[in-house]
């Protein structure tokens, strides 16, 4: 096995950063750590809604910020990212698209620019999702405050919520882990990141965290028992782990998906590509079962709406919509299927496009209320 090594960015790169930019960085750091900060998003003069999967979501009357124009992407989008994109921060390249070269396994998504900045994007709207929380485990700030807690995040990409968790919680000490060297340099001290593959053994003391954080690591991990099991392990008596992914596919509550739906059809080849892959996207539904096995108690699922466009009513899940859109319409879909479409289905990358140019339109389409489930599974190693 590979051994960890620490990547850092460089601070000059960092302050180098556009002054323009400025405050877009400062809104998007203060909207990601965590329930002390306000995001401004939903305020009691705004109508919200609570949102889980057994809530249904209600879509607004007037669709004027629902754009249907198909320069959206190019116009409004770009002044909205730039709005809240923060400047942060290689591999096999593959119809234009760049991919970790390190793993065990083929790893679906690519780690280029463009990546790298939906995933910083993804860490603000699931802030936003989570109202300005950076986990839901039961975890108390005192546990994870004193001078020896320890934090593990899985697959942590650009490593902007290891980031935000250093400094929320400046005495504890964050790892991130992750098979490519996309993380910036200039981090809070109390931050390190390394280069590992989490589907091997894990390098670390028996009973060494207090809590193993993983998000979105869908096509990334083949074995979930063995990677819960191995978290298990590593967690002190007390400790936590929280696994949260969304699970792709369609939904809605008034049934207003289209017949012959191109978002569905990507979808199903989405599930036929990880299926293939042996990394099944619907396997967050056996996270409860497979951490009672280990040995974990005090197991919970929390699953909640995440809308596709900015249809909803409430003003703070119209904007995670909003970002939702904006992410699928400038490359999202791609980042998901490319790879998998072309290697593992062999298919043509021009068909595929054909395919992602509905779906795009669906997504376009205020008319259209969809949503996909973000799934969280949380559970304590017993004392």
């Amino acid at each position: 096995m590979q051994q960890a090594q620490a990547v850092r960015r460089s601070a000059t790169a960092e302050a180098a950063a556009s002054t323009t930019e400025s405050s877009a960085a400062s809104l998007a750091s203060t909207a990601q750590v965590g329930s002390a900060v306000d995001s401004g998003i939903g305020s009691s003069s705004e109508y919200d809604q609570d949102n889980s999967g057994h809530h249904l979501l209600h879509a607004q009357d007037d669709t004027s910020d629902a754009s249907t124009d198909e320069g959206y992407a190019d116009s409004d989008a770009s002044s909205f990212l730039s709005s809240i994109l923060s400047e942060v921060r290689r591999g096999v390249e593959i119809e234009g698209r760049l991919y970790p070269s390190y793993g065990k396994h083929d790893y679906g998504m690519p780690i280029d620019e463009k990546e790298l900045d939906r995933n910083d994007l993804q860490h603000h709207k699931y802030s936003l999702l989570l109202k300005d929380r950076l986990f839901v485990a039961p975890i108390s700030e005192e546990q994870l405050n004193t001078g020896n807690s320890r934090i593990l995040d899985l697959g942590t990409g650009t490593g902007i919520w290891a980031i935000d968790m250093a400094d929320k919680f400046p005495h504890a000490e964050i790892i991130g882990v992750d098979i490519a060297a996309t993380q910036p340099s200039f981090v809070p001290p109390n931050c390190v990141f390394e280069i590992d593959d989490v589907e091997e053994d894990w390098p670390y003391r028996q009973a060494h965290f207090d809590f193993v954080h993983g998000r979105d690591l869908m096509t990334a991990v083949r074995d979930w028992p063995r990677l819960i099991s191995q978290a298990y392990t590593h967690l002190k008596p007390g400790g936590w782990i929280q696994l949260a992914s969304t699970i792709p596919g369609a939904l809605t509550d008034d049934d207003t998906i289209p017949p012959n739906s191109g978002y569905v059809e990507a979808g199903r080849l989405y599930y036929e590509v990880a299926q293939k892959m042996g990394a099944p996207l619907d396997a967050p539904r056996g996270w409860a079962e497979q951490m009672r096995s280990a040995g974990f108690s005090n197991v919970q699922d929390e699953v909640y709406k995440l809308p596709m466009g900015p249809w909803p009513r409430s003003k703070r899940l119209r904007t995670v919509g909003k970002l939702e859109q904006i992410m699928i319409l400038d490359g999202g879909f791609e980042a998901y299927l490319l790879r998998g479409y072309t290697q593992v289905l062999g298919g043509r990358a021009e068909d595929l496009q054909i395919i992602l140019a509905l779906a795009k339109r669906e997504v376009r389409d205020p008319n259209v209320h969809t949503y996909v489930h973000f799934h969280i599974t949380y559970g304590q190693k017993p004392l």
